[in-house]
């Protein structure tokens, strides 16, 4: 192990551990937006395996979270679930979805596919719309100190001492902090592994990767699944801390696909750095904007713009362009250049 990924595994360890002790050491508030800063990676690393490495630009993300709120609420309302496992249920239910999604999206190509998925996830809510069970049109709320009976919550509290409902945010957080790690560490593992080595290749350049056995729709389709179950996730998870959902807030466009699309387009596309530092950027900017309203917007376009004009590879494209430094690399190094054969195991070819 040579020196600089001995600093890069030092760093990433250290960094786990502070962010982890952000609910031992800092104020709720911090602890809720860190909430909702990891939430945001977890839509993005998922959104940037899509379109990053699989070249599939969905636009109907919003579908997953909305489906895995809605999934969750009802696990909690109507069978009694204790709210993490109705997020698990939720993630479920959202790959569950993806299924005739992607039945009727794989047939579009290109802009076709990324308006096909939106439109797909336009039908969604208006289905889930007319869940009466679930307050329709108009919604509905967790009922009162569900989230404070939450499975861990009450170990929490007796370990940090505070409230039910800070113990209850320190649960999510944990569990939300558990994801986006699990999510990059699958991420990085796969891309390296033969499978991910053929997905990059099939979105490069699909009739060369059918022609030496790689069977794209598979893999696509494989992708596709999986990163609705982890959207799904995140959905019901991020809906358990706001403890109210709406067909409007579950399935916003806004929120769960295009700042999500801004942060991955602005950190860098394609690159699994990128989504942490675009995420970094867009919560400082919040942070440090937020009060300004409609300037906050036009500034968020200015830079994404920028980014997109300047830095086409985004920030970490650009910096690792100038400085070498790469913490996730995933290329390969062996003693002898592979075969374009070996990308042809088994689970790759046509069934």
């Amino acid at each position: 192990m040579d020196r600089k990924t001995q600093l890069t595994i030092l760093t990433a360890a250290f960094a786990f551990v502070l962010l982890a002790a952000v609910p031992v050491i800092g104020s709720r508030a911090l602890v809720q937006d860190l909430f909702g800063v990891l939430t945001l990676l977890v839509l993005a690393l998922n959104w940037n395996m899509l379109a990053g490495f699989s070249g599939l630009v969905s636009v109907g993300q919003q579908a997953f979270v909305g489906i895995g709120a809605y999934v969750m609420f009802a696990c909690v309302i109507l069978l009694g679930l204790d709210p993490l496992a109705g997020v698990l249920v939720g993630g479920l239910a959202a790959m569950a979805l993806a299924v005739p999604m992607a039945a009727f999206a794989f047939r579009l190509n290109g802009a076709y596919f990324a308006i096909g998925t939106w439109v797909a996830a336009d039908i969604v809510r208006l289905v889930t719309s007319q869940w009466q069970a679930l307050g329709g049109g108009t919604g509905t709320s967790l009922p009162k100190g569900t989230t404070r009976e939450m499975i861990f919550v009450q170990p929490v509290k007796d370990l940090l001492g505070g409230s039910s409902a800070a113990a209850a945010d320190a649960v999510t957080y944990w569990v939300a902090l558990a994801l986006a790690v699990a999510m990059l560490g699958i991420s990085y593992g796969f891309l390296r592994s033969r499978r991910g080595l053929a997905l990059q290749a099939v979105r490069d350049n699909v009739e060369a990767a059918r022609s030496v056995g790689i069977d794209p729709l598979r893999l696509k389709a494989t992708v596709f699944l999986l990163t609705a179950f982890g959207t799904g996730l995140a959905g019901g998870l991020i809906f358990i801390q706001i403890t109210r959902v709406t067909p409007e807030a579950a399935f916003s466009v806004i929120d769960w696909t295009a700042f999500v699309i801004f942060v991955t387009v602005i950190g860098g596309i394609g690159t699994l750095p990128g989504p942490i530092l675009g995420v970094a950027v867009f919560y400082a900017l919040e942070r440090l904007l937020a009060d300004y309203g409609t300037a906050y917007l036009i500034l968020l376009g200015l830079i994404g713009m920028g980014v997109m004009l300047f830095a086409r590879r985004g920030l970490w494209g650009w910096i690792a362009d100038r400085t070498g430094f790469d913490p996730l690399p995933l290329s390969h190094r062996p003693p002898a250049p592979p075969s374009f054969t070996d990308l042809s195991d088994p689970v790759t070819q046509r069934s």
